[in-house]
């Protein structure tokens, strides 16, 4: 995010301008979004652009960040074997964007680039997202980002989510089938990550341990 000017339509919302609480709503262009540098961002909320309209989320629980952690760990755990060569990044809580604007993803992979990866400009192979609660949630990832995801390229998106138990990964057309559940007790495999085995039991886990918090 590079240091913008005071977009026009938001002259009148601040003396200086911040992304923050107050900001859901607002009207901005994608230009505007991403020129926003971190310090203009209360950085206690989490930020999307959608249809040009600022989106203002409260941050991920804790019951979405432990397992998060834990699959970045076994993600780059096998990064560092012979066939995890394959995996040239994994990053936590990226930008993306999409057909409706700028969505944030809970996890990016990026495979096979074979190089440097610049994750404001290579779209990510798969992209992943820890299920909040409630119906919107719910609605938002298993349908608008779904469909945006795999319009944008993405190979697989995985959607994981402990309160169904679940872990339905949609894959880009016009691969047969078109999704796939793996329920609780399953390893989840997938030949773009060859050797790579995902135990969704081992994430649930974890996100049981902050049940009683939610």
């Amino acid at each position: 995010m590079n240091a913008p000017a005071m977009p026009p339509q938001l002259r009148g919302y601040s003396a200086e301008f911040k992304l923050d609480a107050n900001a859901n709503g607002v009207l901005m262009s994608p230009e505007e979004f991403n020129a926003l540098q971190p310090e203009e961002c209360d950085q206690r909320f989490r930020y999307e652009l959608i249809h040009g309209v600022v989106i203002v989320s409260p941050p991920p629980s804790d019951g979405e960040v432990d397992p998060n952690d834990e699959l970045g760990y076994l993600l780059r755990s096998y990064q560092r074997t012979p066939q995890g060569k394959c995996l040239d990044k994994t990053l936590f809580e990226r930008e993306v964007a999409t057909s409706a604007g700028i969505r944030r993803v809970d996890r990016a992979l990026w495979v096979g680039f074979g190089r440097s990866i610049d994750s404001r400009v290579d779209l990510a192979t798969i992209l992943v997202e820890f299920v909040s609660p409630g119906k919107k949630a719910w609605l938002r990832d298993y349908h608008q980002k779904r469909d945006e995801y795999l319009e944008r390229g993405c190979l697989e998106y995985w959607v994981i989510d402990r309160f169904r138990r679940t872990m339905t990964v949609y894959f880009q057309p016009p691969t047969r089938p078109a999704e796939r559940v793996i329920s609780e007790k399953e390893i989840y495999t997938t030949p773009l990550l060859p050797g790579f085995e995902l135990p969704l039991k081992q994430l649930l886990q974890l996100a049981d341990e902050y049940r009683d918090q939610e």
